[in-house]
C-alpha cells in the first residue's frame, strides 16, 4: 500500500511539472483576448505563420500603447532629427561624388533591424519582435523597432556595460574598494532616464562617497591599486583624455611630443605636446582624497612630479592642455575640470561622443582609432552634422537616432557592383564587420527562443542566458577594451562554434525551453519551419533555392526533429550569423 503512495506521488508530481511545461511551451503562442500593450507589443502571442494577433482597445481612456508612445516620441523630434539626417546624407554624397563612388541600394527592413538589435541589445531579433514589426505597414517597422529599443531595458544593460569597458575598463579592478557592476548598473539607470550625456560624464569626474553607496565614484577606485589606496591621478588623465576627449596624450607622461604625433594648445593653431600637458591636468585629480568611512572627498590639488631630465620635483599647478580660456577661475579642482571638459565650446567633448555612439552602432570607428581624434585633424564629413547637434542637445537618444536613419546605417552590403574596401570605407555599401564575442553569444541564445528574452522573461531562461553567455566568453575570449579590434576569427574560436556545448544546446529539439522543440511541435510543413529557423537565426526569410534545399534534405530524414536541429547548427555556424551586415 505504502508502495502505490509513492508511485501516485511520483506520477502526480510528474503530472504536473508535465502541465507547467506545457503552459510554458504554449505561452504565447494563442490568441490575446485582451491585450492593451498595443502593436508593438502584441508579438509576445507569437504565431509561427505571422497571422496578426486581435488587439482590443476597450476604453478611449486607456493608457496610451506602446507604439502610440513611439509615434509620439518621434513625431516630436521628427522636423529637427530629419534635418540633421538630410545633412548627414548630403555629406556622403558629396564624398560618394568626390571618389567617384556608386552607393548600394538601401537595404530591406529586416536587415536594418538586425543592425539596430546587434548595435543597441547586442542580439539578433526575435521571432516574436519580427512577427509584431510584420504587422505594421512597411514604412513604420524601422522607426517602431527602434523606438521600443530605446526604451528597452536590454539597450541601457548593454550599453551600460559597453560605456563601462571605456569608462573604467574590462577588469574587475582592486578587490574591496571597486564594484564594476555597481558601476554599470549606475550607467544602465542613467541611460533609462535618458539623462545628458555631459551631466553624466561631470558626475564621474566630481564623484564623492563610499564607492558602494555612489557607484559613479568607482570611476575614480578602480584605480586605487596603483596609488596605495588614493585615485591615481596619473591613470585618470588618461582615461579622462581618451574616453571623454578622444585624445592620446598618454605617451607626454613620459616626454615630450618629439614626432608631431600629439598638437595640443590653441585648436586652431596647435602646438606639440607637452610633458607638462599631461601632468598638469592629472593635477585636476590630485585633490580627490580618500577619507577613511567617508569614502572619496575634495581636498586641495597638491600634485608634484619630477619631470624627464629634471633633477627634482615640482610643484604642477592644474592646466588644461588646450583652450585654456573655457576653464572656470572659481571652485575646487575636479569641478573646474568637469565643467571645462563638458563645456558647449569644448567641441572636442562632443567629437569623442559621437565618434564613440557611431562605432557602437556600426561595430567599427569612422575613424583610425575610436579614442584618437587629434585636435588639427577633421572627423569624416557625415560625423561634423551630428556633432553639431549633439554640442546642442547632449542627447544620447537623439544621437542613435539619427544615426540609425541616416543613408550609411540603412544602405545594403551588397550591391550590383564589385566592392572595394573603399566602398566601405566611404559608406557606399554597408561595412561588413565579424559580431564581438557578446554578440555571437547573445544572438545563440536569443535564437533558441521564440519570445525575446528580457527581464520579463522567466527565471529559469534567465539564468540559461546569464551561464550560457559567461561560460561562451569564457571560452571564445573577450577583446576588453579592444571592442573595436579589426582581428579575424581564430581556429579555436571556429572550433568552439563547431563543438561547444552552447550551440549543441541551444539546438537541441527541446519542446520546452528551445526554438526548435517548438517549431517542430508547430510548424505546419516542412517549408514553415526552414522559414522559420531562418527568421530566429538570419533575421531572414531563405531564397527559394534555399528553402528548396532543405525541403529535401528533410525529406531524406525520418526524423524531423534531429533534421531541424541540424540547420540550427549550420546556420549558426554559418559566416551570415557572426557578421554584421
Amino acid at each position: 500500500m505504502k508502495q502505490f503512495f509513492v508511485s501516485v506521488a511520483k506520477w502526480s508530481w510528474f503530472g504536473l511539472l508535465m502541465l507547467i511545461a506545457f503552459g510554458y511551451m504554449a505561452s504565447g503562442l494563442s490568441d490575446p483576448s485582451d491585450d492593451r500593450r498595443g502593436e508593438v507589443e502584441a508579438a509576445s502571442d507569437v504565431r509561427l505563420d505571422g497571422s496578426p494577433p486581435s488587439v482590443v482597445r476597450e476604453s478611449t481612456d486607456l493608457e496610451p500603447t506602446d507604439v502610440e508612445l513611439a509615434l509620439r516620441e518621434t513625431s516630436g523630434q521628427a522636423e529637427s532629427i530629419d534635418r540633421v539626417v538630410a545633412a548627414v546624407n548630403a555629406a556622403r554624397n558629396e564624398q560618394l561624388a568626390a571618389f567617384g563612388l556608386q552607393s548600394a541600394p538601401p537595404a530591406d527592413w529586416m536587415a536594418s533591424c538586425r543592425r539596430l538589435s546587434l548595435a543597441l541589445i547586442g542580439s539578433g531579433v526575435s521571432l516574436q519582435e519580427i512577427r509584431g514589426l510584420e504587422n505594421l505597414p512597411v514604412d513604420r517597422r524601422e522607426s517602431t523597432h527602434l523606438s521600443n529599443l530605446l526604451r528597452d531595458p536590454r539597450f541601457h544593460d548593454y550599453w551600460a556595460e559597453r560605456w563601462t569597458r571605456f569608462i573604467v575598463g574590462a577588469d574587475e579592478g582592486p578587490f574591496i574598494v571597486y564594484r564594476r557592476r555597481r558601476f554599470r548598473h549606475w550607467l544602465s539607470d542613467e541611460l533609462a532616464a535618458n539623462r545628458p550625456y555631459d551631466q553624466i560624464v561631470g558626475d564621474l569626474i566630481t564623484a564623492e562617497g563610499l564607492w558602494t553607496d555612489r557607484p559613479e565614484v568607482n570611476f575614480l577606485t578602480v584605480t586605487f591599486d596603483s596609488n596605495d589606496g588614493n585615485p591615481d591621478p596619473i591613470r585618470l588623465a588618461a582615461r579622462t583624455s581618451r574616453a571623454f576627449l578622444g585624445l592620446r596624450i598618454d605617451c607626454l607622461q613620459c616626454h615630450n611630443d618629439f614626432l608631431g604625433n600629439v598638437n595640443l594648445g590653441d585648436p586652431v593653431e596647435t602646438r606639440e605636446g607637452r610633458q607638462q600637458d599631461f601632468h598638469q591636468l592629472a593635477a585636476f585629480y590630485s585633490s580627490a582624497k580618500t577619507n577613511g568611512l567617508q569614502g572619496v572627498r575634495t581636498g586641495e590639488a597638491d600634485y608634484e612630479y619630477q619631470y624627464l631630465d629634471a633633477s627634482e620635483t615640482v610643484e604642477v599647478a592644474p592646466a588644461v592642455p588646450y583652450a585654456a580660456e573655457l576653464l572656470p577661475e572659481e571652485g575646487d579642482a575636479r569641478s573646474r575640470l568637469a565643467t571645462w571638459v563638458t563645456h558647449r565650446d569644448n567641441r572636442q567633448f562632443s567629437r569623442a561622443a559621437v565618434a564613440r555612439f557611431w562605432a557602437l552602432m556600426f561595430g567599427r570607428s569612422a575613424t583610425e582609432a575610436v579614442d584618437n581624434l587629434p585636435l588639427d585633424e577633421p572627423l569624416p564629413p557625415m560625423l561634423e552634422p551630428i556633432v553639431d547637434d549633439f554640442v546642442q542637445h547632449r542627447d544620447v537618444r537623439r544621437t542613435i537616432r539619427i544615426i540609425a536613419q541616416c543613408d550609411a546605417f540603412r544602405v545594403d552590403s551588397r550591391a550590383t557592383f564589385d566592392v572595394t574596401p573603399q566602398h566601405e570605407e566611404r559608406y557606399a555599401v554597408f561595412p561588413l564587420t565579424r559580431l564581438r564575442a557578446e554578440q555571437v553569444a547573445g544572438s545563440i541564445v536569443q535564437a533558441s527562443k521564440i519570445k525575446a528574452i528580457n527581464r520579463d522573461s522567466s527565471l529559469l531562461v534567465q539564468l540559461i542566458r546569464y551561464g550560457s553567455i559567461n561560460d561562451f566568453l569564457e571560452r571564445f575570449g573577450d577583446l576588453g577594451e579592444n571592442e573595436f579590434s579589426k582581428d579575424g576569427i581564430t581556429i579555436p574560436q571556429r572550433l568552439l562554434m563547431i563543438n561547444g556545448n552552447m550551440l549543441r544546446e541551444a539546438g537541441q529539439p527541446n519542446p520546452i525551453l528551445n526554438a526548435t522543440g517548438h517549431i517542430n511541435l508547430f510548424a505546419r510543413d516542412d517549408a514553415q519551419a526552414i522559414e522559420t529557423i531562418y527568421l530566429c537565426l538570419l533575421n531572414r526569410y531563405p531564397s527559394t533555392d534555399e528553402r528548396d534545399y532543405f525541403i529535401n534534405k528533410m525529406a531524406e530524414r525520418s526524423d524531423r526533429a534531429e533534421a531541424l536541429e541540424d540547420l540550427y547548427w549550420t546556420l549558426a555556424n554559418s559566416t551570415e550569423f557572426t557578421w554584421n551586415h
